[in-house]
């Protein structure tokens, strides 16, 4: 769970109205949200990255861009790392096309993320 003192902010290019509704909405009715938006990408043939934690990483947040999507994660080795977890690093996910047609997701490794604690 987050720190519920700590407010999301919104990405960039959202409009105010919709900020404005989704603030208020129930945690039942922005998980219904997600999924009515998910569905109107896919009626507009676009579909979602799959922005998700592989086995030993942690997806610290992610926010999406006009063209990319931000993900900042951070990775544990295996049992008997001091130095874990390694990260967090910042990546930007995009969506190629391919010749024959299909899209490909691709993340470029960007850096280090600075610890805010």
């Amino acid at each position: 769970m987050t720190d519920s003192t700590e407010r999301p902010t919104p990405p960039e290019g959202l409009p105010p109205a919709v900020v404005d509704a989704l603030t208020d909405c129930s945690p039942g009715e922005l998980r219904k949200a997600i999924v009515h938006a998910q569905e109107l990408l896919h009626y507009h043939g676009e579909a979602e990255l799959p922005v998700s934690a592989e086995d030993r990483e942690d997806i610290i947040r992610v926010t999406e861009h006009e063209g990319y999507t931000e993900v900042v994660k951070q990775f544990r080795c295996a049992e008997g790392c001091e130095d874990c977890p390694h990260g967090p690093y910042l990546y930007h996910v995009t969506e190629e096309p391919q010749p024959d047609g299909s899209r490909k997701v691709h993340w470029s490794f960007m850096g280090t993320v600075q610890k805010t604690e």
